[in-house]
């Protein structure tokens, strides 16, 4: 290891405990920074650092050098061109430089009056008028120079840099910092926690700022070890309470007449070899009495649904009742339609069913879905949110299987595992088409046992994906044409910008229309009158003269009866093309869609492209997918979506688009809500500290068993009651 620099602190001055009024407001600024214990304040880093220990010559500095100087004012006034403005003029003896504020106060034209000597500190840029700085901050000459570079932390609105300063350095001089983890265990030559601390909230001088802020100063080491240990610790903690737990043992025999080798004798397909292994993984699980923890993971396409009723079957061979919850009416409406097919004929010879439970379902109908989920007549529930409400009783729930997992939060799942009664708590499979790279699984994903669907069922077409500027927008609709010519279906995907869906719903609405008129078709409407008034504002549908061609609309803002229509008629083949927002992007299978045009390619994350494609090339049609990206007004697509549009064309490997999906977006957004309210890493990095999670990983069990003291300690510091959503 290098040499420790010596981290140069301040003395710690009191807490911002500001008298009267403001006490109240700074504690609430605080608070919403997650900011409460005195550890947290000592764990909350500098998202940078300026230098002022130093005082330099304007001569010596070059045009974008952030620099500090000090001198004599010339010159100050308030100009009213081509705004209100005070310029002052300051002289080091060097060379000028001009200060220039369009926000300021009469106590600072009074600070920058004439004949003052100040010392300032900002970044310094040429122009036609001369070498300027645009706000700088101004400080009275001869104020002592601090001995360690300045950090500046992120902030929210009424939290001050000089008020959170002296809060971070409190709560640093009171935190507990001792060792919790016995040195021998720790990496060789790490840092002391205090001493890491200590030299990143203020670190000397001399020291390479670029190593601080990408993490790659030892220091970082110790937090990171620190960190991925707790993180360990805790997935470790929950696996071993689920252990603890007592789930019903579901062990029916697999025989000739069972509903799970029935269900295979009437499929029109062989499962894929995946599909077998997790089939037989799940049931090893389920055969258990500790509850299943169990994550299905496959690329779009994969046969996930299958496996999820195989494992159905199984629980309901056992004598119990299966829940599956899925996210979005449209998805759940997918997987109930391919259930009843496969299952409901079965069922019915042993006086069973499938229930569907939805919010939007009427009063009556949702009543007597209740009654059979109740009476334990439905063995199997397939539905939305709505499976976990209050009224929705079950008489036997022994497996749950959510969909889409990561777009779930901790509480909803936590409801249904809460739907079995007495003490035993149903298996949970979660099935996710996002699949997990391997460093999100050993560390995010560590307290799950993992099977993956690594082959896609025979049939599946690969799609060719193409990269299409705006300006080209005409080829694309003539590509459809010949789609249409060819009598398959097209997808037209557009963006939703989350500040403004109004706009979005009637950009959407108009792509529709253009659609129709290019090609000739028929506006298709789901009812008498669209939600989204048409071009002429008329609401009606338009004929461009093809009754045999429609172009149809579908958004989140439809209603739920009005949405299955679109979706049915689009499925029947009635519907020609589809105009969407991104809801048709899990869940849809229409094997004769051969085209997926996504508007704005560029607006889209890695991921949800991925999934986007996956609605193609579902038949044995060749099928592609065009990428129609816009520049915008620098003419250049940004670096990340110049990375995601490359990702896209060069692999259409789910587990390769994840990985560099991580690798783009880091693991916030990939693990969506799963962890709702649990911290993400924030000083370890999945794509670069490998080693130090497999050191983390190898001493997570070994200290929980010797030190489990410490190991509740070492969690508390860090995570704090976080810690209780990785065990959902």
């Amino acid at each position: 290891m290098p040499a420790k620099p010596a981290a140069v602190a301040p003395a710690a001055d009191a807490p911002p405990r500001a008298p009267g009024s403001g006490e109240s407001q700074v504690q609430r600024a605080l608070k919403k920074l997650g900011l409460v214990r005195d550890i947290d304040f000592a764990l909350y880093l500098p998202m940078r650092y300026e230098d002022e220990t130093r005082v330099v010559r304007l001569a010596d500095t070059r045009d974008g050098d952030t620099a500090q100087v000090e001198g004599v004012i010339t010159e100050c006034e308030v100009v009213f061109r081509p705004r209100r403005q005070l310029i002052a003029t300051l002289d080091d003896g060097s060379d000028t430089v001009q200060l220039r504020f369009f926000n300021f106060y009469p106590s600072q034209q009074k600070q920058l009056a004439p004949g003052a000597r100040v010392r300032v500190r900002g970044e310094i840029k040429g122009g036609f008028v001369g070498r300027t700085i645009m706000h700088p901050a101004v400080k009275a000459a001869g104020t002592p120079l601090p001995l360690a570079l300045t950090p500046i932390y992120s902030t929210i609105a009424g939290l001050a840099q000089p008020i959170l300063r002296r809060a971070v350095q409190a709560g640093l001089a009171r935190a507990p910092l001792h060792a919790i983890v016995p040195n021998p265990m720790m990496p060789e030559g790490a840092w002391g926690l205090r001493e890491a601390l200590s030299f990143l909230h203020y670190p000397a001088p001399d020291v390479a700022v670029a190593t601080l802020e990408d993490h790659s100063h030892p220091a970082w080491q110790r937090l990171k070890a620190e960190e991925l240990l707790a993180q360990q610790l805790s997935q470790l903690q929950a696996r071993r309470e689920r252990a603890a737990q007592r789930a019903p043992a579901l062990r029916a025999p697999i025989e000739a007449g069972s509903l799970h080798a029935q269900l295979l004798g009437v499929l029109p397909f062989q499962p894929t070899g995946a599909q077998q292994r997790a089939d037989r993984e799940i049931a090893i699980d389920l055969a258990r009495t500790q509850p299943m923890h169990r994550l299905l993971q496959g690329d779009v396409g994969s046969g996930k649904t299958l496996v999820a009723a195989l494992a159905a079957a199984r629980c309901i061979d056992a004598g119990f009742q299966c829940a599956l919850m899925a996210p979005t009416e449209i998805l759940a409406s997918q997987h109930f339609g391919k259930l009843v097919g496969w299952l409901d004929p079965l069922l019915a010879a042993r006086g069973l069913r499938v229930a569907w439970l939805t919010g939007s379902q009427k009063k009556k109908e949702r009543e007597a879905m209740e009654a059979i989920v109740e009476s334990g007549e439905a063995a199997l529930v397939v539905g939305t949110h709505a499976v976990i409400s209050e009224k929705v009783r079950f008489r036997r729930l022994a497996l749950a299987i959510v969909d889409e997992q990561h777009r779930f939060g901790v509480a909803q799942r936590l409801a249904l595992r809460g739907k079995a009664k007495g003490e035993l708590e149903p298996h949970l499979l979660m099935m996710s088409a996002t699949p997990i790279p391997r460093t999100l699984a050993m560390s995010y994903y560590a307290d799950l046992d993992v099977s993956t669907l690594d082959e896609l069922p025979p049939g599946r077409t690969p799609v060719v994906t193409k990269l299409v500027a705006e300006h080209r927008r005409d080829e694309v609709i003539e590509r459809i044409r010949g789609q249409l010519e060819q009598g398959r279906q097209v997808y037209w995907v557009c963006p939703l910008i989350e500040e403004s869906e109004a706009v979005d719903l009637r950009n959407a609405t108009a792509t529709r229309d253009e659609l129709a008129e290019h090609l000739g078709a028929q506006v298709h409407v789901a009812r008498p009158l669209d939600l989204i008034p048409s071009g002429d504002g008329s609401g009606a549908a338009r004929s461009w003269g093809r009754p045999d061609l429609r172009v149809g609309l579908l958004h989140s803002r439809m209603p739920t009866a009005e949405k299955q229509a679109v979706m049915a008629d689009f499925t029947a083949g009635t519907l020609h093309v589809l105009v969407s927002t991104t809801v048709i992007e899990v869940g849809v299978d229409v094997p004769n869609a051969s085209l997926m045009v996504i508007e704005h390619a560029e607006r889209f994350g890695l991921s949800q492209l991925h999934q986007l494609r996956g609605r193609v090339g579902r038949g044995a049609a060749a099928s592609a997918c065009v990428l129609l990206y816009a520049t915008g007004d620098s003419g250049r697509v940004g670096e990340a979506a110049r990375a995601r549009l490359k990702a896209m064309v060069e692999t259409g490997d789910g587990f390769e688009i994840a990985r560099r999906d991580l690798e783009i977006r880091g693991p916030g957004e990939f693990l969506g809500a799963r962890q709702s309210g649990a911290p993400l890493l924030r000083f370890a990095d999945l794509s670069t500290d490998l080693l130090l999670l497999d050191w983390a990983r190898e001493l997570a069990p070994r200290l929980l068993d010797r030190h489990p003291e410490l190991a509740r300690q070492h969690v508390d510091r860090w995570l704090g009651t976080k810690a209780e959503y990785l065990k959902a």
